[in-house]
């Protein structure tokens, strides 16, 4: 595969990983009032990133220059509208989207960067052990309601 093509692919899923987690951490922030649980969301955040930055082999700006969203003929073939949608299901494919997309930036960073991947590996370890704290809690208050 061309060093390109790896590139994007990392670009998609850096982004993805991002968003994904921002959503999570909103919904986390105002809908469970979850301090702690918006703040771990929001260190992998910044981990994700933090990979990248720290990498000499990869910057962010190679990422940006190698961005083609106006050729990427897929970009909306995953959107759908969404109704009778709650909180939860937003948060749900949100977590589901960014353990996805962190599993991707393992993969890929083993071929540029070993121990980058193994960072990667352990932020996806640790966004499943929040979602399983935060689906928990989340439980928890709508029993209590």
């Amino acid at each position: 595969m061309a060093k390109d093509k790896l590139l994007q692919i990392i670009d998609a899923n850096l982004n993805r990983t991002r968003e994904g987690l921002r959503v999570c951490e909103d919904m986390v922030r105002f809908a469970l009032r979850d301090k702690n649980a918006a703040k771990a969301l929001k260190t992998i955040r910044h981990g994700a990133t933090n990979l990248v930055l720290k990498s000499k082999k990869i910057s962010l700006a190679k990422l940006l220059s190698e961005r083609d969203t106006s050729g990427d003929k897929t970009k909306f073939i995953d959107f759908t509208p969404a109704s009778g949608v709650s909180i939860s299901d937003i948060f749900m494919s949100n977590i589901e989207r960014v353990k996805e997309s962190l599993r991707v930036l393992e993969e890929c960073f083993k071929i540029i960067d070993v121990k980058i991947s193994q960072r990667y590996r352990k932020l996806r370890f640790d966004t499943y052990d929040i979602e399983k704290s935060i689906v928990e809690k989340a439980r928890l208050i709508s029993r209590n309601r």
